[in-house]
């Protein structure tokens, strides 16, 4: 059978190009430090509102993609990338107080919508990229979306570099940056009218995918809360949490910090190509059909273990050659000592990309029914952006540097005791069974007992 736009691989490629102008536009602005501002306290604080509110409504969010489905769930979403990198254009064009700084209320509260929007977003994204794939795709179906959804950043990295190449020293990202990022997530956002409908997605032998019918708005709240007491999500809610910690650190107190605005665009290229690289490698692991998948999870939790280990080791070292109190001379891509660091910001590019692939398949491991899917991925995403608010206001309150980095490693060791808890009861076929609600019922006895081999 030939092309078909209600394939599952269609829809997952489509919503990769959504994120790819959306997410990812706002991830290559993002890994400036600061939203592109020499005052980074603007984007810190700004992000500390984004993630705030994206806590809670990813939370709800599953709720509402049940509702309205992914089209306009999406297309709400991408909406508010576009009002938050608009915010900057504004600032850029403010008047500075007597003291010198600019009002940044707007950029808050444009964070705080973009939380609303990228809550939605995500979790229809999350849905999809879990739901729509047989079971024994599930990884590689990730890996394709996340390789497209990061060659956005890798993109518009490349664009920032392309106006600030001549920019030695740190400034303002320009007004034409931003604009040329907004038209980008403009697309992006339009895409979503072209999205099939759930009802209408199908395999090639005809077969559709798993979806129910939506119960009602207290069933959809009751299904969501009932999922903090579910054992399977306790025990990953330490690696979810982590899993967007590093980000502040990452992109404010190295990259943001040690480095000048134009290798900060030439370093960020190279993180998302890791990104790409590496959710597509751990993915070939997970989907390996030689072994059983609880194998599978074991290897996979293996090769995250010894990359975030070794990396924040070589992160720890490096951490004590500078303090947030030190008067830094940015650190240029053509001046000696340059490649070091560099290597280590490509490898927290791809603890990034292995941590996360992970975590959407262990959650894909868990059900094939799109509703059930799309509670879990607001779940991930509302726990995520609770942990990355926390994270920012560390990062915002001025915390030492590697304190903020010990922080961010404690916290993914930490993950990995659930993580094998749940990753040695996993089965090699999902059955679903609901309860009236609609919610997943698990059998009691998986819990320490016997699983499929």
């Amino acid at each position: 059978m030939g092309f078909r736009w209600n394939s599952p691989l269609a829809q997952v490629i489509a919503v990769g190009f959504i994120c790819f102008c959306c997410p990812g536009m706002f991830n290559a602005i993002n890994s400036l430090g600061g939203g592109g501002q020499i005052d980074s306290n603007v984007g810190q604080n700004a992000n500390v509102a984004l993630y705030t509110c994206f806590a809670i409504f990813g939370l709800l969010s599953g709720a509402i993609h049940n509702k309205l489905g992914p089209k306009w769930t999406i297309l709400l979403g991408g909406t508010t990338y576009v009002l938050y990198v608009g915010s900057y254009v504004a600032y850029n064009n403010s008047k500075a107080r007597a003291d010198g700084t600019k009002d940044g209320t707007f950029n808050i509260v444009a964070g705080g919508i973009l939380g609303i929007g990228a809550g939605m977003l995500w979790t229809a994204q999350g849905a999809i990229m879990m739901a729509y794939p047989r079971e024994q795709d599930k990884g590689k179906y990730i890996g394709y979306f996340w390789g497209i959804f990061n060659a956005g950043a890798v993109v518009g990295s490349i664009i920032g570099l392309a106006i600030n190449i001549e920019k030695e020293k740190r400034e303002n990202l320009s007004n034409p940056v931003y604009i040329a990022f907004m038209s980008i997530m403009a697309v992006g956002t339009l895409i979503a009218l072209s999205l099939a409908p759930p009802s209408s997605v199908t395999h090639s032998n005809g077969e559709h995918i798993q979806i129910r019918k939506f119960p009602t708005w207290t069933g959809e709240l009751v299904a969501i809360l009932k999922l903090f007491g579910d054992w399977r999500m306790i025990c990953l809610i330490p690696m979810f949490a982590s899993s967007n910690w590093f980000t502040s650190y990452q992109f404010g107190s190295v990259n943001g910090a040690y480095f000048s605005l134009r290798t900060q665009s030439f370093n960020a290229i190279f993180y998302w190509f890791a990104q790409i690289a590496g959710s597509y490698a751990v993915a070939r692991v997970l989907d390996y059909q030689g072994v059983n998948r609880r194998t599978r999870a074991l290897w996979g939790l293996g090769i995250n273990t010894v990359i975030v280990v070794a990396t924040y080791i070589g992160g720890i070292y490096f951490q004590k050659g500078y303090t947030r109190a030190d008067k830094l001379d940015p650190k240029d891509f053509k001046d000696d000592g340059f490649v070091g660091p560099l290597i280590l910001f490509i490898l927290y590019g791809l603890t990034d990309a292995t941590w996360q692939t992970y975590c959407y398949w262990l959650m894909g491991a868990l059900s094939n029914d799109v509703t059930v899917l799309s509670r879990y991925a607001g779940f991930y995403k509302g726990i995520q952006s609770a942990g990355a608010a926390v994270a920012w206001r560390i990062n915002a309150v001025e915390t030492p540097y590697m304190t903020e980095l010990i922080v961010v490693f404690a916290l993914m060791m930490a993950s990995l005791p659930g993580a094998l808890f749940l990753s040695l009861r996993l089965k090699d076929h999902t059955e679903d069974e609901v309860d009236e609600q609609g919610t997943v019922v698990h059998d009691e006895k998986d819990i320490g007992g016997k699983t499929e081999a």
